[in-house]
């Protein structure tokens, strides 16, 4: 019996996110990819299929190490406001199989920071105490 690969596990739960994860007009979807020395994101509108706005640590403007924190939190930061010039205020993350954590955190909190979804919020809330 053969072992999968972590690239070949990824591109699974890849594949069943994206059966439910749909970007529209109103609301695309921002992909993110990584490797192991750049991330990439991407704003897209699947109904139309276009592409509406890119950002990576493989650019020619940016400068540095691309595999880091520092730089996934650089290329949210871009993205949001790539975004925002281009009309899009809200969108639906696409984590891309990756789990929630370091670089890809990293780059979605940047997003939020930098205006994209401004009514959701990074933490839960906390529950009342009192009224339970």
């Amino acid at each position: 019996m053969s072992q999968k690969s972590r690239a070949d596990i990824r591109r699974g739960v890849h594949s069943r996110i994206r059966k439910k994860v749909r970007g529209t007009a109103d609301r695309p979807r921002l992909a993110v990819y990584r490797s192991l020395n750049h991330i990439y994101a991407q704003v897209i509108d699947d109904v139309a299929g276009k592409t509406l706005a890119t950002a990576s640590t493989a650019e020619k403007a940016f400068s540095g190490s691309g595999g880091n924190v520092a730089a996934a939190s650089a290329v949210g930061k871009t993205i949001a406001e790539r975004a925002m010039a281009a009309g899009v205020s809200s969108v639906v993350f696409d984590r891309g199989g990756y789990v929630y954590h370091g670089r890809v955190k990293a780059l979605i909190d940047a997003t939020r920071e930098a205006g994209l979804n401004k009514t959701e919020s990074a933490e839960k809330p906390a529950k009342e105490e009192g009224n339970e």
